[in-house]
């Protein structure tokens, strides 16, 4: 019996619940189905399907399997349009994760864009200042700022970017103006207190390394939007990323402080788990997102 046919079965099965329903699908009987599902397991030594009158169930054996199964009869429909539509067609799902504040602003404006450009794929946005356990929690792709900790994951950068010090100029007449990272103790600073990878300071670049400068103030939270807004509001210091400033810089707004000490790039990436076959819908959604960040332009006064 042809493997490549239990397999597409077996997908049928899990994915419709039943039987009767993936038979229904090809137009075979469900004893066919049934029969194919048998030659299967019997040939991978596991049980694959707990099945019921009235439904199927994976097992935990089934749960993995299934995984790897979708994933081989994707790359062979891909395969499949790149040769009959003479180019290439990516379909599917795409489960992305980015920052709240980068999300709104430049991942969720650019998708209606790549769906046009490619109809059979949909896509799922969650956007959450928390970062997700990739492999945990079933992201295809995450879009990340900053330093990356997990050596597990493949990083693919997007676009550079610059953090810096912002205050609004009441604020900065009322209280001054910092001269060296140590004078951040004297000021009030706009933090996420113990959330997000700032928990363990804000970065300088001081005696030729980078350092971590501890801060605090009376305001915190863990929405960076919010802290945009504070510092608006002539609340205090914030540090804060070119791509959510740099507007206001320009229409003086906001002054940038402490340029001089500037940490390294904070770049953004985008993150999977590491995979032998990366499927033609996240590799388009890549280039995609990266040609469109390096566009002359698209950062205006971030540069």
């Amino acid at each position: 019996m042809d493997r490549f046919k239990q397999i597409e079965t077996f997908a049928a099965v899990a994915q419709r619940g039943s039987l009767s329903a993936a038979a229904a699908l090809e137009g075979v009987a469900p004893a066919i189905i049934g029969r194919r599902l048998d030659a299967l397991e019997a040939r991978l030594g596991v049980k694959l399907l707990v099945r019921t009158t009235r439904k199927v169930s994976l097992t935990q054996e089934g749960t993995a399997f299934l995984e790897d199964c979708q994933r081989i009869l994707e790359d062979f429909r891909n395969a499949e349009s790149a040769v009959s539509l003479g180019g290439r067609q990516a379909s599917g799902h795409l489960r992305i994760s980015a920052p709240a504040g980068f999300g709104r602003r430049h991942v969720a404006p650019l998708l209606p864009a790549f769906l046009a450009s490619n109809p059979q794929v949909t896509v799922s946005l969650e956007l959450s200042d928390r970062l997700a356990d990739i492999v945990t929690d079933g992201i295809d792709l995450a879009i990340r700022i900053g330093h990356l900790e997990d050596s597990s994951l493949v990083a693919v950068r997007l676009a550079a970017n610059r953090r810096v010090v912002v205050a609004s100029p009441d604020y900065l007449a009322r209280h001054g103006r910092p001269r060296t990272p140590a004078d951040l103790a004297t000021h009030q600073c706009l933090t996420f207190g113990r959330y997000g990878n700032q928990a363990r300071g804000w970065l300088f670049t001081l005696n030729g390394r980078v350092e971590a400068v501890r801060v605090s103030g009376a305001m915190e939270c863990n929405d960076g939007a919010v802290l945009h807004e504070w510092a608006l509001a002539g609340q205090g210091l914030a540090w804060r990323s070119m791509w959510e400033v740099a507007d206001e810089l320009r229409a003086g707004r906001l002054e940038s402080v402490l340029d001089e000490f500037e940490a390294p790039d904070n770049a953004i990436h985008a993150v999977f788990a590491q995979r032998r076959h990366l499927a033609l819908r996240m590799r388009l959604l890549i280039d995609y997102l990266k040609q469109t960040y390096a566009s002359p332009g698209y950062w205006p006064g971030s540069a």
